[in-house]
């Protein structure tokens, strides 16, 4: 068996989640919202299934929906795209990074990636061929600097992969930030290749900006989206990829080959969804906002230091002070003795691990954030909170 997947652990999210099932715990670690989703839009999906087309859709996916696609880009971030030849839909966003690495790199190609990162980037850069090359993001700020990019960018740099707004850290990062990586993209001619599934997950007013709109970067940008993340329907699995027709066909190709298409009913669907008001994308955020808000304030109430959120599912809290100051330990610890799933975020490292954060997924109802905060108000003693 090839050991760069047979090698690998149990994600952490089947870990603690496991132990949430097995402990009856409340799972703020996995991150996947109590709200069904919008009933259109799983309405939309059930009636297409029941009287509509369920062979073979086209590989690239439904026109209706990559026209909605380019339609939904150009109305929030002003990107214009040919749904002909510059849109596809994939069967989620990870099998969207998977082919993109596929179809760009050559084995001994590098690849830049940021610390902490989302657990599935690393094993697929290593599995297409990569060299990992990292650059480190720093709480409480998150932010890259040029001195770290100088010392990740070389002649060999193939690609870029970035995540924003960024999971676990929940920083959505600014034009500056991208201008400054976009700079390097253009110097060693690298293609971004940016998950940007949280795009419209991001709070007190701020705007998304995509890579794929900078100078430099129309030609050398694959944008990867999430249906399952606008809606909150982590379980469809419907990505959403746009890119300059030159690389699309590249990117098509290993589409062709993974899953080569997608479920015609979860298609129609989105494509309703993307569609839909500007009430509806204003309405989420607000909701979710107030979520991070009031867990927020719950956790430094109790006397944990929060580390701000400005977008994704999630908050981290900074644990460098308290008596247990090891992520693993202590999300072990809180799951075990008190009954509150959390994610350790040294998960999210391969290197250099930052071991003193924890994520907390805030997309859950008031119950069961009260849940959780009475048990992490009863744990906060055994973990040396001041004041507790």
């Amino acid at each position: 068996m090839n050991p760069i997947l047979t090698d690998l652990p149990t994600t952490i999210f089947d870990v603690m989640s496991g132990l949430a099932r097995e402990l009856n715990a409340v799972n703020l670690g996995q991150g996947f919202p109590d709200d069904p989703g919008p009933e259109d839009v799983r309405r939309k999906a059930a009636d297409a299934v029941l009287n509509g087309y369920n062979q073979y859709p086209p590989m690239m996916g439904l026109p209706e929906l990559r026209q909605a696609i380019a339609a939904h880009y150009r109305r929030f971030q002003g990107t214009d795209l040919d749904p002909a030849t510059e849109v596809m839909v994939t069967s989620g966003a990870t099998e969207a990074l998977a082919g993109a690495l596929m179809a760009i790199i050559n084995p001994g190609d590098e690849v830049v990636l940021f610390q902490p990162m989302y657990d599935a980037y690393l094993p697929l850069v290593r599995r297409a061929g990569g060299v990992p090359k990292f650059v480190n993001l720093n709480p409480p700020s998150w932010t890259m600097t040029r001195e770290a990019l100088e010392q990740a960018f070389t002649p060999r740099t193939r690609a870029v992969l970035f995540n924003n707004p960024h999971n676990p850290c929940g920083v959505v990062y600014e034009r500056a930030q991208l201008e400054l990586l976009a700079e390097f993209c253009v110097k060693y001619d690298a293609i971004a290749i940016c998950d940007e599934v949280w795009e419209h997950l991001l709070f007190d007013g701020r705007q998304h900006v995509s890579m794929i709109n900078l100078p430099g970067m129309r030609e050398r940008t694959v944008k990867i989206g999430s249906a399952g993340k606008i809606f909150s329907l982590t379980g469809w699995k419907v990505g959403l990829v746009a890119a300059a027709a030159p690389v699309m066909k590249g990117l098509a190709k290993a589409h062709q080959f993974i899953t080569f298409t997608t479920p015609p009913n979860l298609q129609v669907a989105v494509a309703h969804g993307l569609m839909k008001d500007d009430s509806y994308f204003i309405d989420m955020r607000t909701g979710f906002q107030r979520s991070r808000d009031r867990l927020s304030k719950g956790l430094t109430d109790i006397g944990f230091k929060v580390i701000p959120s400005q977008g994704t599912y999630f908050v981290a809290i900074d644990i460098s002070g308290l008596e247990i100051n090891d992520d693993v330990e202590f999300s072990q610890k809180l799951v075990r003795e008190f009954g509150v799933a959390t994610i350790p975020i040294s998960a999210f490292y391969a290197q250099d691990v930052h071991r003193h954060a924890v994520r907390f997924c805030f997309a859950k109802n008031d119950a069961t954030q009260d849940k959780a905060l009475e048990r992490l108000h009863k744990a906060a003693a055994a973990f040396g909170v001041s004041g507790a």
